[in-house]
């Protein structure tokens, strides 16, 4: 049964969206197992441009199916946009998506809660989207959450509202927020229950059926390896497994269901929000590269300009091992079109592992090796071998420091701006 998961190896928006979507012409299953609509996927396809947020990527293949796993949290209101958004651009969704019951719903109180304490922690916030992913994973891992299963069935979703609002609307009244009423919420969401109802399945039953044919499945991560809740940066995380083993327990699929792991990096570093981020460009570096809308670097879910540095391998071999990786795709090598000269981290000072501590991660000196730029345009090159020599020897250098092969090679957002060392399926 072949099966693929895709997952970020940095600190999210390495580009899986673009490679889900490539491999979705060979998938016919593609899963989403964790997070939320805290996540951003920009695709381009034929000169159109997508926005993903929680909905898989590989939706805009017609011939695909696609699932929700259970691992996520669901804010419906935004579900429901994504939806009209995507249908807009003439996608249909009838037996063609699917979200498990198992999923956990974000409501009103979540989004406060997230935006309120964000602001009361002041220089010590993590920079979350201020989408409520956070409390709702709380809740779920405090046995206080409401799943998709309880918002579809009226009398369950407001006994439940009925127990856990007051003890919410507490905390807001703590952080300084007016309290809920508890009608409001119910009225409001048992509309969006009535929507979501036609999606709702036995996904993790689905996928089960669907691996014993041997069909194609391709499972679609979120975020990025170094955002993940136990072996992230901590705290400066999101709130699920980020990892390709989340993948499994996000999904509800046994680990001998995947097949091949292929990790997402960008050719560079970038991340979004608070924390360490020891190969960051200086000013004057900054200066050198592409602004962020020439390069794209502008997040799809906060609009918030993401921060630049480096390609730390030292960190990229870590998050390798982490995710038993067989294959690296290396995204947007055309940003580095324009430079005199690239610098690559090999490791930082005084340490042999990668920092778990976060002050050690802060004070980290990072080695680097600098190799020459190529200064010519990589979007137009259609294989490998035409890459200009010093980009080979860039790409080359990656596995060599990783001690991973590169399988794919992006030189453009668009779908045919991408270079194949492998076909994967």
């Amino acid at each position: 049964m072949p099966s693929i998961a895709v997952v970020g190896m940095q600190w999210g928006d390495e580009g899986k969206g673009k490679v889900v979507d490539l491999l979705s012409e060979q998938a016919l299953h593609i899963v989403r197992a964790q997070g939320g609509n805290n996540a951003g996927h920009t695709i381009v396809a034929k000169g159109v441009e997508y926005r993903f947020h929680l909905i898989p990527s590989g939706i805009i293949s017609p011939h695909t199916k696609c699932y929700i796993g259970g691992g996520t949290v669901i804010d419906p209101k935004s579900f429901l946009e994504e939806l009209s958004a995507l249908t807009a651009h003439g996608i249909h969704f009838e037996e063609r998506l699917f979200l498990s019951r198992y999923a956990h719903v974000v409501l009103p109180y979540h989004r406060l809660l997230d935006q309120l304490s964000e602001k009361a922690k002041g220089s010590a916030a993590v920079g979350t989207t201020g989408r409520g992913i956070g409390p709702c994973y709380a809740d779920k891992t405090q046995r206080h959450g409401i799943r998709i299963t309880d918002l579809c069935h009226p009398a369950s979703f407001r006994h439940q509202l009925e127990r856990l609002l007051p003890a919410k609307n507490e905390q807001l009244h703590h952080l300084g927020a007016p309290a809920l009423a508890l009608s409001e919420i119910y009225e409001e969401y048992a509309g969006y229950a009535e929507s979501l109802k036609s999606y709702v399945a036995p996904v993790e039953e689905l996928l089960y059926a669907a691996a014993k044919k041997g069909e194609n499945i391709l499972f679609e991560g979120a975020q990025g390896a170094l955002l993940d809740i136990t072996f992230g940066t901590y705290p400066f995380v999101t709130s699920s497994c980020t990892l390709a083993g989340g993948v499994c327990s996000g999904a509800g699929v046994g680990p001998s269901r995947i097949n091949q792991t292929i990790g997402v990096a960008k050719a560079y570093t970038t991340r979004v929000g608070n924390g360490p981020f020891p190969t960051e460009l200086t000013e004057e570096e900054l200066a050198c590269f592409p602004g962020h809308g020439a390069a794209r670097e502008i997040g799809t879910t906060t609009g918030r300009k993401r921060r630049i540095g480096w390609l730390d391998t030292f960190l990229l071999r870590h998050t390798c091992a982490l995710n038993g990786v067989d294959a690296l795709a290396i995204t947007k090598l055309d940003i580095l079109d324009s430079l005199d000269s690239i610098k690559i981290c090999t490791g930082y000072e005084n340490t042999r592992s990668f920092p778990a501590r976060i002050e050690e991660l802060k004070g980290a000196k990072p080695f680097y090796e600098t190799l020459p730029g190529w200064r010519r345009s990589t979007t137009g090159i259609e294989s490998y071998k035409d890459l200009p020599p010093q980009a080979k020897a860039y790409v080359r250098r990656i596995e060599e420091l990783c001690e991973t092969p590169i399988g794919i090679i992006s030189v453009g957002p668009e779908r045919e701006k991408t270079l194949w060392l492998d076909r994967f399926f």
